[in-house]
């Protein structure tokens, strides 16, 4: 596992706080071996970081997808020992993107103190902009916050990007993920699903079915980050390095 050295500011309280768990589970984990070891700063006081931020988002993800902890270890294990806190941001967005929506209601110092900083109400605009939360319709109701989304539009707060492309770039994104899905889901009926209704007396072919059902929407989201990755680097190469 990669070691806390991505900003280890935080301590253990912070770092359960931040992460929505308690201290014990922290210590928990970390026995496990599912969490590497903090920094030993002055004092011999643990210092964790963003990567310890992630990991244990990753982890309670598992656990929601119904994992054991066995399992995760060994899902865990398999991971890339180098992987950063933003890439194990976007494994875990992976891993939560097949889940149902989850949402929680937070007050606004319950928002602040997942959020680990105060926010502005710019930053508010800008999360909201981004999908993170809904405000509350109520002056004292709560806001309507994605948990999986929030780590990661709370790092994007620091973005110098204006309010205007952030809507913009998510109305791209929306439209484009939309066609996808749409060729996507046409592709499976004409190829798959049809095919399958002429065949379904079949019984190997209806367990392959079964299995391909259970398993094409966390292949295809999965394959469509890794080509937008991809693609978006290229595309990034060229436009730069062409100035």
């Amino acid at each position: 596992m990669a070691t806390g050295t991505d900003g280890p500011t935080l301590t253990v309280d912070e770092l359960a706080a931040r992460a929505g768990v308690t201290v014990r589970t922290v210590r928990f984990y970390s026995t496990r071996g599912l969490l590497p070891p903090p920094v030993i700063g002055p004092r011999r006081v643990g210092h964790y970081g963003s990567d310890h931020l992630s990991r244990l988002a990753l982890i309670e993800e598992l656990q929601h997808q119904g994992m054991t902890l066995a399992a995760i270890e060994r899902y865990l294990e398999q991971l890339p020992s180098d992987l950063s806190a933003n890439d194990l941001a976007i494994h875990r967005a992976l891993v939560a993107s097949w889940a149902p929506d989850q949402t929680e209601g937070f007050s606004r110092q319950e928002l602040e103190r997942r959020a680990g900083r105060t926010l502005a109400e710019e930053d508010v605009e800008r999360l909201a902009a981004m999908g993170v939360l809904v405000r509350p319709q109520e002056p004292d109701g709560e806001f309507r916050v994605d948990v999986g989304l929030l780590r990661l539009g709370v790092e994007l707060l620091d973005v110098p990007i204006a309010h205007e492309t952030i809507l913009a770039a998510r109305t791209v994104l929306l439209e484009h993920t939309r066609s996808a899905a749409q060729e996507m889901t046409r592709l499976f009926r004409d190829e798959v699903w049809n095919p399958y209704r002429e065949r379904e007396a079949d019984p190997e072919h209806v367990a392959a079915m079964k299995s391909l059902s259970a398993h094409m929407q966390p292949i295809v989201v999965q394959a469509l980050v890794t080509a937008f990755q991809r693609s978006l680097k290229e595309e990034l190469r060229a436009a730069f390095t062409a100035e």
